[in-house]
């Protein structure tokens, strides 16, 4: 019997709670039900598995064990009635609770979860973050770190959202064809910053392959937008190095230092195709020039090699249809590259970033390429204070060591 122990326990919590969560939604209509009872399913896991092992489908037993605790609550509260009322809302078609017909274009409960949450009615803000939460199975405070905020304000506007779902009664389904395009920008900023979670957390990892997984069902629903091309694009290069972003001792390896026989070939030549793709509908976007950006960087063949002009040049479309200071800082970097150090923080230094740590972090490296070690310690050291990962945080204090 294998060994089941609190971390693989959590490892699948990350891993299917979404999908749980989701299925349970359009069967109950209710966030609140759904997400209690998938928090209940997990609990007795913790108390169980450990002592019978794993099942063999674990996210069908989750799946089981939450649907049947909700329907025990639901008769204990004696609430059927009530929330068979608002199932009809969310999820026409339900006249059960055992009722799991998919309906709409795309057979996707997470998906059909993406859109409730991205519904106009949420602030953009909201919609990111109860995504996070119902989908990505990130905690409250893992998601308050995304925002910069602290817990309990996060975790007042999540309840919030999802009273606004209910009052609102906001319908649990897919847009029909033509209420897509203007629902798409929140969809797609979704899918990337769940990506982005995965990317920058390792306890959140398996969100990587499940934020690609969305972009790919969405390439389905809507061919024909290129955004939608372009941000599975960006994120198929992005994972293409994801494995040789740190070394076997946790520690983080930069673009210059990364082993580049060690980025997947099959995603880099799959990226590229659909850049190629979308440079000749020639309608360019933010995701499609940041995937443009990461396909030049997949080219070379070595770090020295990189044609930075070209990515300052495709930096400059995106500063024009992307007018961010993030945009202007990875502007900056490149023009370090091209124009030197010098010029590009004289950029860096207009940006008001002082709350986001890769503004510390680039210029405390501009700092101490031009030989100006203490003011380049001293922003490794705000940068280090501000990064979410212990490996983030060891190498720019490993950065601010070396330039004392």
């Amino acid at each position: 019997m294998p060994i089941v122990d609190e971390a693989a326990v959590v490892r699948i919590f990350r891993e299917e709670s979404g999908r749980s969560v989701a299925a349970l939604i359009r069967v109950f209509g209710d966030i609140d039900v759904a997400e209690d009872a998938v928090q209940e399913a997990f609990a007795v896991a913790l108390r169980t598995w450990p002592g019978s092992g794993l099942p063999p489908n674990p996210g069908g037993w989750i799946t089981t064990t939450a649907r049947r605790r909700a329907i025990d609550r639901l008769r204990h509260e004696s609430r059927e009635r009530e929330l068979l009322g608002e199932a009809a809302v969310l999820s026409p078609g339900n006249d059960d609770y055992g009722t799991l017909e998919e309906a709409g274009p795309v057979q996707d409960d997470r998906l059909r979860l993406i859109f409730t949450c991205c519904h106009p009615a949420l602030s953009t803000e909201a919609q990111v973050a109860l995504t996070l939460r119902l989908l990505g199975g990130l905690s409250t405070a893992e998601v308050a770190r995304s925002f910069l905020l602290a817990e309990p304000t996060m975790a007042q506007r999540l309840v919030r959202a999802k009273h606004k779902i209910k009052a609102a009664r906001i319908p649990y389904r897919v847009p029909e064809d033509h209420e897509l395009p203007d629902r798409l920008p929140q969809v797609l900023a979704v899918v990337y910053l769940v990506y982005n979670a995965g990317l920058t957390g390792a306890a959140e990892q398996g969100l990587c392959p499940e934020a690609i997984r969305l972009a790919r069902i969405l390439t389905t629903l809507m061919p024909d937008e290129p955004e939608v091309a372009g941000l599975l694009a960006l994120l198929l290069l992005t994972e293409s190095r994801r494995s040789s972003r740190m070394r076997p001792d946790g520690s983080l390896v930069l673009l210059g230092e990364q082993d580049r026989g060690r980025w997947d070939r099959g995603l880099i030549e799959e990226g590229q195709a659909i850049v190629r793709r979308c440079l000749r509908r020639d309608h360019p976007g933010a995701y499609q020039l940041q995937a443009a950006i990461n396909a030049v960087h997949a080219d070379a063949a070595t770090f020295e090699q990189t044609d930075w002009w070209q990515i300052l040049a495709l930096y400059d479309q995106l500063l024009a249809i992307a007018p961010t200071p993030v945009v202007a800082l990875n502007r900056a970097i490149a023009v370090g590259e091209v124009q030197g150090p010098a010029a590009a923080l004289a950029l860096v230094e207009e940006l008001d970033l002082d709350n986001y740590h890769p503004f510390h972090a680039t210029r405390a490296d501009l700092l101490r390429r031009l030989g100006r070690n203490s003011e380049a310690a001293v922003a490794y050291e705000r940068a280090a204070s501000m990064a979410p990962t212990d490996a983030e945080r060891e190498f720019l204090r490993l950065g601010g060591r070396a330039a004392r």
